[in-house]
């Protein structure tokens, strides 16, 4: 099953939770064992697993990538000003494999799935969600 979510973003640089967007693309399956991949359809955004409890991870994340790749220092700046943005998204990475276990995401209890937005804001981002059985 494949099947496309589309979110809004509201800042340059940000993590936005997808993970209840993804559970129900995983229960609608109906798929008991097998994997879910979560792939973001843009070259300057990402999808990480990360914490979920406490926002300040989240926030560290933006600021640690923000220190290694500053903004305007990129020959691709020339072009459209967001060479940061494409260089962040490239190290993070625009896919995460979740396993599926018993029909539910197996992620632990602290771990959630994020599109990262390191180019917005945005009004339609696109995430492709493929499920698949094991």
């Amino acid at each position: 099953m494949q099947k496309v979510i589309t979110i809004s973003t509201d800042r340059r640089e940000a993590l936005y939770d997808i993970t209840k967007q993804v559970a129900e693309c995983v229960n609608e399956s109906k798929v008991k064992s097998g994997f879910v991949n979560v792939y973001a359809q843009g070259a300057t955004s990402a999808i990480m697993i990360q914490e979920n409890w406490d926002e300040s991870v989240q926030q560290d994340v933006v600021d640690l990538l923000r220190k290694l790749i500053p903004q305007g220092i990129w020959k691709h700046d020339v072009q459209d000003e967001n060479a940061d943005s494409h260089l962040k998204a490239g190290i993070v990475g625009p896919s995460e494999t979740i396993p599926i276990v018993e029909g539910k995401l197996g992620l632990s209890t602290w771990q959630n799935i994020f599109f990262c937005e390191f180019d917005g804001p945005r009004n339609s981002r696109n995430i492709l969600v493929t499920v698949s059985k094991a």
